[in-house]
């Protein structure tokens, strides 16, 4: 009898702000603190990005995933509740970039949550 074992890779994630870290471990004190809406969103791209193999996984997932420029160059952002955006950059150090300096989203396995925040 031949069994198959498949293997899959999550992205890895980590927190750059430890109270940011404990929020998204404790939904209860996550809704007190930022609301019902915005909880169950942080909750789901923080699923989404756990699901994920690489950031190309979740290029054309709900929430908007996209690189950022300017002085957040280096840094992604997803949508949560309008205004406010999740942010992260890659673990990866340099960030893998192609010969026309594009960022190669399928080469990035792992990030880490910088904030909750509305930079526009």
């Amino acid at each position: 009898m031949l069994i198959k074992i498949f293997t899959t890779f999550a992205l890895t994630i980590t927190f750059t702000d430890k109270k940011l870290e404990k929020l998204s471990a404790n939904y209860n004190k996550c809704r007190q603190q930022i609301g019902n809406r915005m909880a169950k969103l942080l909750v789901t791209r923080l699923n989404a990005l756990k699901d994920g193999n690489t950031l190309e996984d979740l290029r054309n997932m709900p929430g908007r995933f996209h690189e950022l420029i300017g002085e957040r160059k280096g840094q992604w952002s997803c949508n949560l509740e309008h205004p406010f955006r999740l942010v992260f950059k890659p673990l990866e150090n340099p960030i893998p970039v192609n010969g026309h300096g594009q960022y190669i989203w399928f080469e990035i396995s792992g990030v880490e949550v910088i904030e909750i925040v509305d930079y526009h």
